[in-house]
């Protein structure tokens, strides 16, 4: 990653990604995106890695699409724009279904696809007084490309009022509605992120995986008898599995499993 953009360091088991461009809040572009996605591929394939942290440097989480880079491709045929969308959509997936937890760590501002970006990961806090806006509807844009991960995380009704209106809410406002889990203190984002992980050393890799999947196969589904039918064959293949034996052994024996970090 040659002009740094994108951080990149595996620590005690957690591959922490930061977005390096504090100058323009963190704004990014296709090779911002590029680089990106190299990092959450890398993090996902690591089998050292068993959770992930999204951050920004400086003062800002991200400024979302950097204007640069969108005056670019209004000159852009229709295809070529299709394509280069599909990188930042390409992307988004990547986080949303990464079989690892994902945590944002959000300051400053989160604009446009920086709320996208909060949206995606499994665990979003935010620190207090942190800004968020869907502000696409300003340049006459919209949010489509981060439509499916906002509106899953706070709901189609509030989706109508802050797509449309474009309004700055604080990180209060945004645990109301569902788009961060938690609001730390100033300066203690990394206390509050730590307190998370400790939780998270206490689930199974693999389990954590699977539960993390099951929400993105079953979510919005019907509940009728193929559902039920699906949901059994999961938690018999969950049990029939090394770390559920492990588990059940270790709850038994009141002993730690494996994957249990100590203090």
């Amino acid at each position: 990653m040659t002009e740094h953009h994108i951080l990149y360091k595996v620590e005690d088991q957690i591959a922490t990604i930061t977005m390096n461009r504090p100058e323009v809040h963190n704004a990014f572009n296709e090779q911002v995106i590029h680089q990106m996605t190299e990092a959450f591929e890398a993090a996902a394939a690591d089998p050292v890695v068993r959770a992930v942290i999204l951050r920004g440097n400086g003062p800002s989480f991200s400024a979302g699409g950097d204007l640069n880079w969108m005056r670019r491709v209004a000159d852009y045929s229709f295809q070529q724009n299709v394509t280069d969308a599909m990188g930042l959509g390409t992307l988004l997936k990547i986080i949303n279904t990464l079989p690892k937890p994902t945590i944002a760590l959000v300051q400053g501002n989160a604009f446009g696809g920086g709320v996208g970006l909060t949206a995606c990961c499994d665990i979003a806090i935010a620190e207090e007084g942190t800004q968020f806006c869907l502000s696409e509807v300003r340049i006459g844009l919209i949010p489509s490309i981060i439509a499916p991960y906002v509106i899953a995380a706070i709901g189609e009704r509030q989706a109508r009022r802050y797509f449309l209106t474009a309004e700055r809410f604080e990180a209060a406002i945004a645990a109301r509605l569902g788009l961060v889990h938690e609001v730390a203190p100033k300066g203690q984002l990394d206390a509050v992120a730590q307190k998370m992980i400790t939780s998270l050393w206490d689930g199974a890799p693999g389990a954590q995986a699977r539960g993390k999947k099951l929400i993105l196969d079953i979510s919005k589904r019907k509940i009728d008898d193929e559902l039920v039918k699906f949901t059994s064959e999961q938690i018999a293949e969950a049990r029939a599995s090394a770390e559920g034996k492990e588990g059940l052994s270790a709850f038994l024996n009141k002993t730690d499993p494996s994957w249990k970090k100590k203090a």
